[in-house]
């Protein structure tokens, strides 16, 4: 914020003064007032005193300049704030740069040879010139600064501000660092070291000075941001002065000041009459108006003062002279718009003239002042007066070309054309009479005469083309004219033309590297706001890339202004910018794609506006060099040959140097670096001669030329190398050797040059093709030595001839025999075997380390060689036959030679590291020596089975050890993930055959019996380690969507479909079709949950995918099958082409899958990911259809039993509730209310069984519907049953257990008639079938009828206990006759859980015989209750255990006839039971305890049994308590992260659509996050009440109850981790729902797992806890909170939920209907439209009705799964 300067009153007022002064807190105008005003007089504190009355003083003027009181300022702006955090980043910038600005580098120590004076002047001009770029950029900015900040602070454009200061303080930064190395580099002649680092320094403060100015906060007045920017523009000046590029005279710049200082003191003169204007102005508004716009002229004009004193000593930037343009257009629109507040405040003729000659003054100035800048900007010296003419007639004829086919438009530049050679002609006979030299005069009038004919030629064409327009031919003369005329006058001006070429080359050369200096500056600048790594790193590589092109373009620019006649130096500049503009594009494209990852909006905006100037100046880099290729012609050769021979100059001059011992290294060289700078290079000069061969024995001299370039660059490179080598080793006599190696290669590479040259003259001669092959013969012999040269080559070379020497040892025709035993023989060759076959292992380390370790592997590679050679040798005489010693002596051979080949490819890949496949080749020669070794050591042991396998393995794993200690080096062109995929195959097969081979050792016939131990702690441990890898290999391909082993296993799948003959099928279709239907719906169900993990968590699509592609292949096998049993055949095809379907969308699903994890917040691949899942979706359902269309009637059965299944899932959280007190009735019905409607019910149920039965006989339709009708009637049982249990009320819990328990008796018994009548369809009457359908039936109406009787005595206490214990056994007797079968179950369980479910055995007995003993119907009612629970989890338990794969039968059997025993048991003690509430007499009940002791032997027998299950190394766990108090605390955090997680959700946009009044989504999220707060509480409150119990002592740490309490705290953590794992699943629900991912209906389903599993802790907390306690008490608080809110986001999600107590069914239903009635369907009212409208609805329905059985199965299986672990004790109270 700034004032401006005062303006002294011109009117004569009395007392008047006139101030202008910037506001910060609000906008006005300048104010005329007295300054004398009256006084106020007050009585002092002693009373009334005195005064005296006078009068003023004479009126006086003064102007006071300076800054008023600001008053209150408001708060900064978003922009504002933005800018001071730019300014004070850079303060902190300018700070470094001063302290780093207080020493100089140090260098280390240079020689004086030629190349190290080359480098050091070099690294000037490097030095200089980026010094010189970066110091424009400062100016430039700064000069940026004064223009924006020059209006009104409302106005500013602080983005920009922040933009210039970022640009200012970026390149102060790294031109720090350039001052530092130029001044270590400077000598005394150009100025000292301290002077240059005090001149920036002065630089710096110079900056901070400004920044400190421009702060919005500062309130410094505006001319101290001028004087900060003026002493800038001093500092840069005499920086620039310091480091010798001030390329601006000082007499240029004093007019440039005088002009400037003209437009000022022409602007006040405007000032003076626009106050003249004021003064006679009437109209006080536009009085005020004249003055303001006077005052902005003059500030305006100060401004560009300041700007032009700034940018002086940079004037020749673009950039400078862009801002010093853009101040005086500030000036010109200040002067416009005081003329016009002029015109309007007045209409006197004469001072209106007086303004507007006064802004013609400024004007003109103005314009002197913009014209002498523009003169610098294309100042040059002058090249002869063809420049006008030439450029005419080289634009023209462009246009020419390019009007090919308007013949009007090519006659008209034809005209054009013809002037302008008519002028070229004449200058240049003009030039011809004036020039003394006859022989010139000769030439320029040739060149005259020679484009005079061109140009009358052209005429002639040009008429031509005129009279005939539409000829084409004419046309194309014209054009061919134009061509020589534009040939003759390069001919003719072909000096004046190239000279201006190659300046204008020389500018934009300079003006690129400029450009590529102050991109890479805002490039590291922008680095720490840039969000995206992988971008910054893109552009970070293509920095570096332009920054080692910059030096070479900086050299060729010198290099050009300094031999301005020297045709090498301007093909080196033209060269340096071709290379220059690859890598330069480069930049700028990673630029721009980087600016929008930039946070920093200026660094960003710094960074974008960079790579456009870099852009533009590549775009002109690119013409000019393209043009100067041009003119300059074919020169490569001639420049190849003086490069090289410069070369061979500094080579001597360098040998010279090493001679006297001065030569040193540069500054970065290192022996490693060069070592294989020389030996990549060597491979590349090699390269370029063989093409520069091939070119110049066709005659081609434009790619002779290309090829004599690239092979003198090369060569470059190659000296470099050499001389830095010679220079860094320790050795003169290798230094020597080096240096006159690279000197002999550079001489014999002139010659070839010099030959190409000369063969180009005769192609065909065969003596120069002769001499060409003989000199490149000696170049490359040359070379060969100079590789030779480098440490540690020769070396292996000694060791190649010693190999080579000792193998002679093999030419013999015959060996004498051996003198040793064959045992001793074969000890030693082993053993040397071992010994080369490491040293071969270390010889391919080597290659990756120092020159001097490949030195001694190959040394001790050769020692190694000899010794076995030798022990071969010794072998071969233990020889029986010839022919064997043939054999042997031959594999030594293999070995000699793959010994050789190996030292060969350590060679070549320690000369070049970086060659193509180098490494692969080093690997496979490797191999290659271990491979020959083992055929020998395999023939030599053929004695010893199995011996040499091991032998050859052990060789074969030490040389593929090497591999893994350098991970990051190929062996192979396999991708990454094809190596995942290999890794994870090789690794099953190896720990097969680990298994083999352990198994093999144990079984097999050998005499070491006392190493199986050993070996077979080996296998496990490798057992172990291929695990572990395996697990690793899945993370890794899980993490990068690694999903092509998946989509091959899908496709493998889908191709067995195809497959002519199916196997033998061994079921029906009926058995087919259910297992198709299970797997397809799995498949729906994965889909549907990868659509909710894409959004949440993408993570966890690996397994997703995973389980799809598992799924799928069971499906396709199951599809097979089914449709090689479907009648008729259309039906079987139908279903093949389907699922094949169905394997293509899965592909696409896996794919995509794939891609999110390797950019989950890819948002279009999301969308890709959703909708390939609901096409998914779509194909299970059309495989559903077509399984349905094979057998209607069975499909119906398979809908109805995944509905029953959801029921009595249903009816199991329902009991949950029910014995946690918390089911009751909404209002004051009574059971009465209920009874006849189950009744009725009940007996339509009966009817539809009825109808099941007979329908498996008859037709598919009748069977479809009789099914379709029961499962709609036990829904309809279901919810009246529910109805009538709740109305009981909470306070007998028992009682409505003991109803619910009957209803889900009545569904199990229909579930499984649904699956007999599904399997005795279409039956013949005498199938075993037939008889299961017959007993399920019968099962059925028995059931019904127990709950009929259970109905008429739920309200008789007298009988409704003996009622429920009949029940009872009847269920006993059913689930025993289930765990009897011979059915495998789905999965397997612990021994640990078949011992812990004996436990609800034990409690069920005393319960029961307590029972017995009171005869109380409540007691009798829980026994019922819990015995049914307590014997189904025993018998479940007992079955899963004893199916697990490690039980041996025995043990299986054992522990299936105690189960069955204890069930026997158990039944007889219930019955006795039974008899005694019939008769209750003391003998009855005396004989209690001999039944119950019956049941507790066979449950010790069944503990016993599982104890052998458990195995040997079985140890029982931690403490429980402990352990429960852990989850309990883990599970209340894993539901507060997730309810954070709903924190950040919002509703998704929607549309605008009619009459939408309800906030559906905010309910939802309301909802939940109450629903994660509350369960957190209960949770916690859980963990309280555990705490409570250890401290009553009722739940102890001690061993002696540690069994018991462990199985209580057992359930305890299955019940807080249920919670924890509902909730959690909750929050994941509401953010798919509010992101339109997921359905209404899985909000439900999850609501609901939440309230079962809230159900279930507070069983569990109740089962040993105080009911009075205040932990318990907050508890049930905790636990009616929980259930209330969810009850909240029922409404909300269903919003026609009637009934807070309704289950999943009803709540989804109700919530589907009443999302269809708030819907207002807009029918369409054309025929064909209304069709598919219809159409649309129906399809919507059938898919509807389809999620719903899906979804109905799936929370089946879900809840068997849980509940098949829950503890005893929670069972009990559920039971």
């Amino acid at each position: 914020m700034r004032s401006q300067p005062c303006w002294k009153s011109p009117f004569p007022q009395k007392s008047k003064s006139t101030i202008l002064q910037q506001q910060f807190n609000r906008t006005g105008k300048a104010e005329h007032g007295s300054v004398a005003l009256p006084a106020v007089m007050r009585s002092g504190s002693s009373g009334p005193e005195t005064f005296n009355v006078g009068s003023m003083p004479s009126p006086q003027q003064q102007v006071m300049v300076g800054q008023m009181h600001r008053g209150h300022m408001p708060p900064l702006t978003s922009a504002q704030q933005a800018l001071m955090g730019t300014i004070n980043t850079s303060m902190h910038a300018v700070q470094q740069a001063q302290d780093d600005l207080s020493e100089l580098d140090s260098l280390p120590p240079l020689g004086q040879d030629m190349a190290s004076r080359v480098w050091v002047q070099n690294k000037v001009d490097e030095s200089k010139h980026e010094i010189h770029s970066q110091v424009d950029a400062i100016t430039a900015g700064t000069a940026s600064v004064v223009n924006l900040t020059a209006g009104d602070p409302a106005d500013t454009d602080y983005t920009a501000v922040g933009c210039a200061i970022t640009t200012i303080s970026s390149n102060l930064t790294e031109m720090s660092k350039g001052v530092k190395l130029l001044a270590a580099l400077m000598d005394d002649e150009v100025g000292s070291g301290e002077d240059l680092l005090r001149a920036a320094r002065t630089l710096a403060g110079a900056v901070s000075d400004l920044l400190k100015a421009v702060q919005p906060t500062s309130g410094e007045p505006r001319q101290t941001v001028l004087t900060a920017a003026g002493s800038i523009g001093q500092a840069s000046g005499d920086l620039l002065r310091q480091i010798g590029e001030n390329e601006t005279d000082e007499r240029f710049q004093d007019v440039l000041m005088s002009l400037a200082k003209a437009v000022a003191n022409a602007a006040a003169m405007l000032v003076l009459k626009a106050k003249n204007v004021a003064q006679v102005a009437e109209d006080t508004v536009l009085q005020n108006r004249v003055i303001a716009a006077a005052t902005q002229c003059a500030l305006s004009t100060s401004q560009l003062v300041a700007c032009a004193k700034v940018v002086s000593p940079t004037i020749s930037s673009p950039v400078c002279q862009e801002q010093l343009i853009e101040a005086g257009k500030l000036v010109d629109r200040s002067v416009e718009n005081c003329v016009r507040a002029c015109q309007a405040a007045t209409t006197d003729s004469e001072l209106l003239k007086q303004v507007s000659a006064a802004a013609s003054v400024v004007s003109q100035a103005l314009h002197d002042l913009l014209q002498h800048v523009r003169q610098f900007a294309s100042r040059g010296e002058p090249i002869g007066r063809y420049d006008q003419a030439t450029d005419t007639i080289m634009c023209v004829t462009e246009s020419i070309f390019s009007s090919m086919g308007d013949a009007g438009e090519m006659v008209r530049q034809a005209r054009v054309l013809a002037q302008a050679t008519s002028d070229l002609v004449n200058a240049m006979r003009s030039d011809a009479e004036a020039e003394i030299d006859m022989e010139n005069s000769k030439k320029l009038l040739a060149a005259a005469k020679l484009l005079a004919d061109s140009t009358a030629r052209m005429v002639e064409a040009a008429k031509g083309a005129a009279a005939n327009p539409e000829n084409e031919d004419q046309q194309q003369r014209l054009r061919e004219a134009a061509e020589g005329l534009r040939v003759a006058t390069n001919a003719a001006a072909q000096n004046a033309i190239k000279k201006k070429i190659v300046n204008r080359l020389e500018v934009a050369a300079k003006q690129a590297a400029a450009a590529a200096t102050q991109t890479i500056a805002a490039s590291q600048n922008a680095a720490v706001s840039n969000k995206n790594p992988a971008a910054q790193q893109q552009l970070v590589q293509s920095c570096k890339a332009v920054a080692d092109h910059i030096p070479q373009l900086v050299q060729g620019v010198r290099g050009s202004q300094a031999q301005t006649e020297d045709l090498s130096a301007q093909l080196a500049l033209i060269i340096s910018s071709q290379n220059f503009l690859q890598p330069g594009s480069k930049m700028v494209s990673s630029a721009k794609a980087a600016v929008p990852t930039v946070s920093d909006q200026a660094a960003a905006m710094q960074l974008s506006q960079c790579a456009k100037n870099l852009a533009t100046s590549l775009a002109e880099l690119r013409t000019a060099s393209q043009k100067a290729h041009e003119a300059c012609g074919p020169m490569e050769i001639d420049s190849a040959l003086n490069t090289v021979q410069t070369l061979k100059n500094e080579l001597q001059d360098a040998k010279m140097a090493a001679v006297e011992s001065q030569l040193k290294p540069l500054p970065g060289e290192t022996l490693e670096k060069c070592a294989q700078d020389l030996g990549s290079t060597s491979k590349a000069v090699g390269s370029s001669m063989a093409q520069l061969l091939t070119c110049a024995a066709q005659g081609n001299e434009h790619y002779t030329g290309v090829a004599a370039r690239e092979t003198a660059q090369a060569l470059k490179t190659l000296a470099q190398a050499a001389r830095g080598v010679a220079a860094s080793t320790t050795d003169p006599a290798a230094a020597h050797a080096m240096l006159d190696s690279a000197r002999d290669v550079m001489e014999g590479s002139a010659m070839l040059i010099q030959e190409a040259k000369q063969a180009l003259i005769a192609p065909g001669d065969a003596e120069s093709q002769q001499r060409l092959a003989q000199v490149a013969k000696a170049v490359s012999h040359s070379l060969n030595n100079c590789v030779n040269c480098l440490p540690g080559q020769k070396d292996v070379d000694v060791a190649l001839k010693s190999i080579g020497e000792s193998s002679k040892k093999l030419l013999v025709d015959s060996l004498p025999p051996s003198t040793k035993p064959f045992q001793e023989a074969q000890s030693e060759l082993n053993q040397a075997a071992a010994d080369l076959n490491q040293s071969a292992g270390e010889v391919v380390h080597a290659t990756r380390g120092q020159s001097g370790e490949l030195a001694a592997a190959s040394g001790k590679f050769s020692d190694d060689f000899d010794e076995f050679l030798d022990a071969g040798i010794e072998m071969a005489g233990q020889a029986q036959t010839k022919e064997d010693q043939i054999q042997v002596i031959g594999n030594l051979k293999n070995i000699s030679m793959a010994s050789s080949k190996l030292l060969l490819a350590a060679k070549s890949l320690s000369v070049d590291p970086g060659a193509p496949n180098a490494k692969n080749l080093l690997a496979a020669a490797a191999r290659a020596v271990t491979e020959s070794i083992n055929q020998l050591i395999t023939l030599c042991t053929q004695q010893a089975p199995g011996q040499k396998e091991c032998d050859n393995a052990l060789r074969e794993l030490e040389t593929v050890k090497g591999m893994l200690d350098n991970p990051n080096e190929p062996v192979s062109d396999l991708s990454y993930f094809d190596c995942i995929e290999s890794v994870m195959e090789n690794s099953k097969v190896l720990g097969e055959s680990m298994a083999g081979i352990s198994q093999n050792a144990k079984t097999g016939d050998l005499p070491a019996q006392h190493t199986h131990d050993a070996i077979t702690e080996a296998a496990q441990l490798m057992k172990e380690a291929v695990d572990d890898i395996m697990v690793t290999l899945n993370e890794a391909a899980s993490e990068v969507g690694l999903v092509g082993g998946m989509v091959d296993a899908i496709a493998e799948a889908m191709s067995k479909l195809d497959e002519g003959t199916p196997p033998e099928p061994k079921g029906t279709f009926v058995d087919y079709q259910t297992t198709v239907v299970k797997y397809s719906k799995a498949i729906a169900v994965t889909a549907q949950e990868m659509m909710t993990k894409s959004v949440t968590n993408p993570e966890e699509l690996g397994g997703l995918a995973s389980q799809m592609t598992s799924d799928y292949g069971h499906l396709a096998f199951q599809g097979q099958m089914a449709a090689a049993t479907a009648e008729p055949e259309e039906i079987g095809f139908q279903i093949r082409t389907r699922v094949q379907d169905l394997g293509h969308g899965c592909i696409f699903l896996v794919q995509k899958a794939g891609a999110l994890q390797v950019c989950p917040t890819d948002s279009y691949t999301k969308r890709e990911l959703i909708e390939c899942a609901r096409a998914v979706t779509e194909k299970v359902s059309l495989v559903l259809s077509a399984l349905q269309a094979g057998n209607k009637g069975t499909q119906a059965c398979i809908t109805a039993a995944t509905a029953v299944s959801g029921i009595i899932a249903d009816l199991d959280t329902t009991i949950m509730f029910a014995t946690a007190g918390t089911l009751n009735a909404e209002n004051s019905e009574t059971f009465a209310d209920h009874r006849e409607n189950i009744l009725k019910t009940a007996k339509a149920l009966v009817e539809d069984t009825k109808l099941l039965v007979s329908g498996a006989a008859s037709t598919p339709d009748k069977l479809a519907q009789a099914a379709q009708s029961s499962a709609a009637t036990i829904t309809q049982l279901a919810e009246v049953v529910k109805l009538g249990a709740a109305s009981l009320g909470s306070d007998d819990p028992e009682t409505q257990v003991v109803l619910i328990n009957a209803i889900k008796d009545v569904a199990k018994a229909l579930s499984d008639l649904i699956s007999a009548t599904k399997g005795a369809a279409s039956k013949p009457a005498d199938d075993p079938s037939m008889y299961q359908l017959k007993g399920a039936a019968k099962v059925m109406v028995t059931n019904v009828t127990s709950l009929l009787k259970t109905v008429k005595a739920v309200e008789d206490e007298a009988t409704r206990g003996t009622r429920a214990l009949e029940a009872t056994i009847e269920c006993i007797k059913q689930e025993l006759t289930l765990f009897q079968s011979k059915d495998v179950p789905e999965k397997t369980s612990s021994p640990e859980e078949s011992i812990r479910m004996t436990k609800g055995i034990t409690m069920a007995t005393t319960k029961a015989v307590a029972a017995g003993n009171s005869c109380r119907q409540e007691d009798v009612i829980a026994t019922a209750n819990l015995s049914r629970k307590a014997v189904s989890d025993m018998l479940t338990a007992c079955k899963q255990a004893s199916f697990h794969p490690d039980v041996s039968d025995e043990v299986r059997t054992r522990a299936l006839r105690f189960g069955t025993e204890c069930t026997l048991g158990y039944l007889d003690l219930l019955e006795h039971v039974l008899v005694i509430l019939q008769k209750p007499t003391p003998e009855l009940k005396q004989q209690l305890a001999a039944f119950s002791k019956r049941v507790a032997g066979a449950v010790t027998e069944l503990i016993q049994a599982a104890e052998a299950m458990k195995g040997t190394e079985w140890v029982d766990p931690e403490d429980p308590t402990v352990i429960a108090e852990t989850e309990l605390l883990g599970a209340a955090a894993s539901i507060e992260a997730a309810a954070k997680k709903l924190e950040q959700l919002k509703p998704r946009a929607k549309p605008k659509q009619a009459d939408e009044t309800l906030d559906f989504e905010e309910q939802i999220l309301e909802a939940a996050k109450s629903i994660a707060a509350a369960t957190s509480a209960l949770v916690k409150s859980a963990s309280a009440a555990q705490r409570e119990l250890v401290a009553q002592g009722k739940v102890g740490s001690i061993p002696a109850n540690a069994a018991d309490d462990g199985q209580w705290s057992q359930g305890l953590i299955s019940a807080a981790r249920m919670v924890a794992a509902a909730t959690s699943s909750l929050c994941e629900a509401a953010n798919a729902s509010v992101q339109g991912h997921a359905s209404e209906e899985k909000l439900i389903s999850s609501a609901k797992q939440v309230a079962a599993s809230t159900a279930q802790l507070l069983v569990a907390c109740k089962v040993k806890a105080d009911q009075d306690s205040e932990a318990m008490r907050r508890l049930q608080v905790m636990v009616t909170d929980a259930g209330g809110k969810i009850l909240l986001l029922e409404r909300a999600a269903g919003n026609a939920v009637k009934r807070a107590s309704d289950n999943l069914v009803r709540a989804a239903q109700k919530a589907a209907f009443g999302k269809a009635d708030d819907d207002d369907v807009v029918v369409k009212t054309k025929f064909v439209g209304g069709i598919a409208q219809i159409i649309a609805a129906q399809e919507e329905m059938l898919k509807k009705e389809r999620e719903l059985e899906e979804a109905r199965k799936k929370l089946a299986q879900i809840r068997q799964q849980q509940y098949k672990f829950l503890p005893t004790e929670l069972r009990e109270d559920e039971g």
